[in-house]
C-alpha cells in the first residue's frame, strides 16, 4: 500500500457550463492523467453534464443494452457496466494521485461512496452503499425498495484515477429504461428531483466542494 505524505497534493476543481462531449472528456482525461503522473500537473476534480448517451464498462454485456431510441453507446475502460449520461445529471471526474495520498485503490473507492454519502447528505438525502453493489442507493422506508441516485465507475492508470460517478439530481429517468442499469435486474433509478429535493446543479456542486477535503483526507480511509 502506497504511503501518506505529509502535504496534500496541488487540486483543481473546474465546472463546465456546458455538456461536455463523451469523447472531448475522455481525451482530456487521458491528458491529464499523463500529466500527473509526470508530476508536470495538479490533480484535478471535473464537474460536468454529458450530451446523452450509454457508457458500457469493462464488464458490460452486449445483452443488457436496448436502447429504443438509439441513443450514442461508447465503450470505456471505466470499470462497471452500463450506465446512462444525459442533461439533469452531475458528472464527476475525480484524477488523484492514490500515492501522493497514502491510498489503494480499495481505499480509494471507499473514499468516493463516503464524499457522495455527505455530499447527499448536506442536501437532505440519507444514501446509503450495499455490499455487492457498487453506487450509492435510497431506500424507501415504507416499501423497503431501493433504487439508485449515484453510479460509480472508476479507472486506475499506473496509480492515477480517473472517470469517477454519475448523480442523478433530474434527468429524464425514463432513459435508463433502455439499459439495465449497471448489470442490476430489478433496481430503479431515481434522482433529487424525484425525491422533492430542488436542489440546482450549482447547489450540488457547493455540496460536493464542501464535503470533498473530509473523505479523501490523508490517512483516511485507507
Amino acid at each position: 500500500m502506497p504511503t501518506s505524505p505529509a502535504t496534500e497534493p496541488a487540486l483543481e476543481w473546474r465546472i463546465s457550463d456546458r455538456a461536455v462531449d463523451y469523447d472531448e472528456a475522455e481525451a482530456e482525461m487521458e491528458r491529464r492523467v499523463r500529466a500527473i503522473r509526470a508530476k508536470a500537473a495538479a490533480e484535478l476534480v471535473w464537474l460536468l453534464e454529458h450530451p446523452p448517451l450509454y457508457t458500457a464498462g469493462t464488464s458490460a454485456r452486449a445483452c443488457d443494452l436496448f436502447n429504443p431510441r438509439g441513443l450514442p453507446t461508447r465503450r470505456t475502460g471505466r470499470g462497471g457496466q452500463w450506465t446512462y449520461h444525459g442533461p439533469g445529471q452531475r458528472v464527476g471526474y475525480v484524477l488523484l494521485d492514490l500515492r501522493a495520498r497514502g491510498l489503494d485503490v480499495r481505499g480509494y473507492v471507499r473514499a468516493l461512496e463516503a464524499w457522495l454519502v455527505a455530499a447527499l447528505a448536506r442536501l437532505g438525502v440519507r444514501a446509503e452503499t450495499r455490499a455487492g453493489r457498487v453506487g450509492l442507493w435510497v431506500v424507501d422506508r415504507a416499501s423497503g425498495t431501493e433504487a439508485k441516485i449515484a453510479a460509480i465507475g472508476v479507472r486506475v492508470t499506473h496509480w492515477v484515477t480517473w472517470h469517477g460517478f454519475a448523480l442523478n439530481v433530474d434527468p429524464d429517468l425514463s432513459a435508463y429504461e433502455g439499459i439495465v442499469p449497471c448489470g442490476l435486474k430489478g433496481y430503479g433509478a431515481t434522482s433529487l428531483a424525484a425525491l422533492g429535493i430542488t436542489a440546482s446543479q450549482a447547489e450540488v456542486d457547493c455540496a460536493l466542494i464542501a464535503t470533498f477535503a473530509e473523505a479523501f483526507a490523508l490517512g483516511v480511509p485507507g
